[in-house]
């Protein structure tokens, strides 16, 4: 049997259930499909940003403040303790926010069992979305008026005009259909495991970057969750990956057994899962993320910012976009390559620049010597913390520390 929705969303992560969301916002039908059952695990960091809740406030407010209200699943994060690979640790208090006239939380750490769990629940509220899970895709073909799907050896299938593409970074329409490739000088490896009973977490709520020389240019990570548990994890480019022949996973290990303060911390710390891996596609260079009858969302676009490794508030920026882009579509029933264009114009403007310029700070910061230079400077005048501080919040702010001027001003205690 055959039924058709005007819109049809690939993937019930972040990015596919905030296109529902804001699509069934404004009153438009669509249908919402995942292979997966909820709850179901996925392995990231599980940070989420201010500008992640702050795109799920202006699609519902009820909906950030439910997430909020709901304290067992996630801890607020207020700040970033860097540590450079001179073991100077410098703590950068969030002092902006995307919405200056929201709570001024920056954001969350919240398992992805949870947080994506708690927006499925939401888009199930939602009588104009139908959430179809369990529901692996075996085909999709190219029609003449779009797209159509078939799962379950033919048993389920729809057709639609538009297809929103939010599977996530293993996409196979996005290698297929779309043509991007992957690049190992824009993608990222990465591992990760839970613990339990992790020494020293931050008393404020402060996620932990560690930049550490054996594994330059990359960075070990300790984000806090409740209940005393913690996401560990690290990171690097797959060009050096291969480069330098490490195996993740034995890294981390080796990190955890050898590595001065992260084996005390570590020592009595109770590990809850394997070390699992997971790809990151980086938003370093612009690619097309739409052509006749789609759009591409979130990891599925390559869209995870090349120097934090967060891809959750720009999947939930790219769905709310699509959806806005998708009822221009539905308006002037067109959903043809150049009418789409927009949405790539529309996420080069927001999100491109901040993520171009986020690839040449991950550069910067691959130099070692910088990192222990301005760890020093800070540690010499505290007051260049706020400076950092801006940097997350303000474009502008993050541009300067491209030039070498800005550098030699705060060897000054100058902005």
């Amino acid at each position: 049997m055959i039924r058709n929705k005007k819109v049809l969303i690939l993937g019930a992560g972040p990015g596919g259930c905030a296109a529902a969301l804001k699509l069934a916002a404004t009153g438009i039908p669509c249908t919402l499909v995942d292979k997966a059952t909820f709850p179901r695990d996925k392995i990231c960091g599980d940070a989420i940003s201010g500008k992640a809740l702050t795109i799920l406030r202006r699609i519902d407010p009820g909906i950030a403040k439910r997430l909020e209200e709901r304290t067992e699943l996630h801890t607020r994060i207020w700040g970033i303790r860097f540590v450079a690979p001179n073991g100077l640790a410098t703590d950068v208090p969030f002092r902006k926010n995307y919405d200056p006239d929201a709570d001024p939380v920056q954001g969350l750490v919240s398992r992805r069992m949870d947080f994506d769990n708690f927006l499925v629940e939401e888009v199930k509220k939602q009588k104009a979305v139908e959430f179809v899970e369990g529901c692996h895709i075996d085909e999709i073909e190219k029609t003449a008026t779009g797209f159509g799907l078939s799962a379950n050896g033919g048993a389920w299938r729809r057709e639609t005009p538009l297809l929103i593409v939010a599977d996530g970074a293993n996409s196979k329409f996005s290698r297929r259909h779309a043509g991007l490739a992957k690049d190992p000088g824009h993608y990222a490896a990465a591992v990760r495991a839970y613990y339990k009973n992790v020494k020293g977490l931050h008393p404020d709520g402060f996620i932990e970057l560690h930049f550490l020389k054996s594994i330059t240019p990359g960075y070990f990570w300790i984000f806090p969750l409740p209940d005393g548990h913690a996401n560990a994890g690290l990171g690097m480019r797959s060009d050096f990956v291969s480069k330098k022949r490490y195996n993740l996973k034995k890294e981390m290990t080796r990190l955890l057994a050898t590595h001065p303060d992260l084996k005390l911390r570590f020592a009595e710390a109770e590990q809850l899962t394997a070390i699992r891996g997971f790809p990151l596609p980086l938003g370093s260079r612009r690619l097309p993320l739409s052509g006749d009858h789609y759009m591409l969302v979130g990891d599925a676009g390559h869209l995870i910012d090349p120097l934090s490794g967060e891809g959750i508030g720009n999947a939930i920026y790219s769905g709310f976009i699509a959806a806005e882009q998708a009822a221009k579509c539905l308006s002037e029933n067109n959903f043809g390559a150049d009418f789409l264009k927009p949405y790539d114009e529309r996420i080069a403007r927001v999100l491109g620049a901040e993520m171009r310029i986020s690839y040449q700070l991950q550069k910067l910061m691959s130099k070692m010597w910088l990192v222990n230079f301005s760890a020093r400077l800070v540690a010499r005048n505290p007051n260049l913390i706020y400076t950092i501080s801006d940097m997350y919040a303000d474009l502008s702010m993050r541009q300067k520390a491209l030039n070498p001027l800005f550098w030699l001003k705060m060897m000054l205690g100058k902005k």
